[in-house]
């Protein structure tokens, strides 16, 4: 598994949301186990033979619905409108098309490019996935950052392997900053290498599918 813990700023913290799910978890908790020791007293007073083994009431403790609600949240709720608004994480993850520019310097030539941009995304994690033609690049650290004006802002680092045969391009590291339209349907960015190849430039992403 190559994703990576990404910083979420301008959001509800997940020490806060830790918190509410311990709070949710103990409500939970004791529903349950409130609700199976009255089908017990209540299965006795109808003269019925009904036991409650301890087991049981240890699968319904606080520590395991934390694990199924913190499960839930990270794999499928956080996408959730409703949670989404609470939460403000915006659900990235998919497949984008990505044409992109490199500015020309004295030392490099200006040319366009393409590829295709997959984001896998889950409350907690993150990964950002680059393939063209040449090579294929993969973050190494993020942060999402909302923009009042523009939508969402992200930042992320990368490394960058060429494809086998590409004997003119080098393994390198970059950083890239992309905004992200408010509807997540399209983003425009730039991009920085460093440590094997001094480029640098702009790309245009445009949402092809939902993760």
């Amino acid at each position: 598994m190559l994703e990576h813990e990404y910083t979420h700023l301008g959001g509800v913290s997940r020490l806060s949301v830790g918190r509410w799910l311990a709070i949710a978890s103990a409500t939970v908790s004791g529903g349950i186990v409130f609700a199976l020791l009255w089908a017990v007293d209540l299965a006795h007073s109808m003269g019925l033979p009904v036991n409650l083994p301890p087991s049981i009431l240890s699968l319904v403790g606080a520590g395991v619905v934390f694990m199924v609600l913190a499960w839930l949240l990270n794999r499928h709720a956080w996408r959730w409108r409703i949670v989404q608004a609470v939460l403000q994480v915006p659900d990235l993850s998919g497949t984008w098309t990505c044409t992109g520019r490199t500015v020309g310097t004295t030392t490099n030539p200006e040319y366009e490019w393409s590829g295709t941009v997959t984001i896998v995304q889950s409350w907690d994690k993150i990964r950002i996935r680059l393939k063209t033609a040449t090579s294929a690049s993969n973050s190494k650290s993020a942060a999402l950052v909302k923009d009042e004006a523009d939508g969402w802002r992200v930042f992320y680092s990368y490394s960058n392997e060429p494809r086998i045969g590409e004997t003119e391009l080098n393994a390198h590291r970059g950083f890239a900053e992309i905004v992200f339209d408010k509807e997540l349907t399209a983003g425009e960015g730039e991009y920085f290498n460093g440590h094997g190849r001094y480029t640098f430039g702009t790309m245009n992403l445009e949402r092809t599918h939902h993760g």
